[in-house]
């Protein structure tokens, strides 16, 4: 039983590792949107007036917003697993 549970947390210990490499590729792909938004300059930006601003501040805001659900789901994805690893370690084993 013991070496089940261990296999079970491996492939779970490698399911989280990837999860974090995806969000760490998204955390930079928004740190490098912020940093674009801040070099727009404060005056008289070429977007194409008001309409070209607000599309580039939405589509910014979208990515912030993706971000942080992939934050949440990766976080409800770890309660989840670890949820799973802790009552397998609770209950008495019946093959033990």
């Amino acid at each position: 039983m013991h070496d089940s549970i261990t296999e079970i947390m491996q492939h779970m210990s490698h399911a989280s590792v990837q999860l974090a490499r995806v969000l760490e590729a998204e955390r930079h792909v928004s740190v490098r949107l912020s940093e674009i938004v801040q070099a727009i300059p404060d005056e008289e930006p070429g977007f194409g007036g008001l309409n070209g601003i607000l599309e580039h501040s939405q589509s910014v805001g979208q990515s912030v917003v993706a971000y942080l659900n992939s934050l949440a789901e990766f976080q409800e994805t770890l309660a989840a697993q670890l949820t799973f690893v802790i009552q397998e370690l609770k209950e008495p084993s019946a093959e033990e």
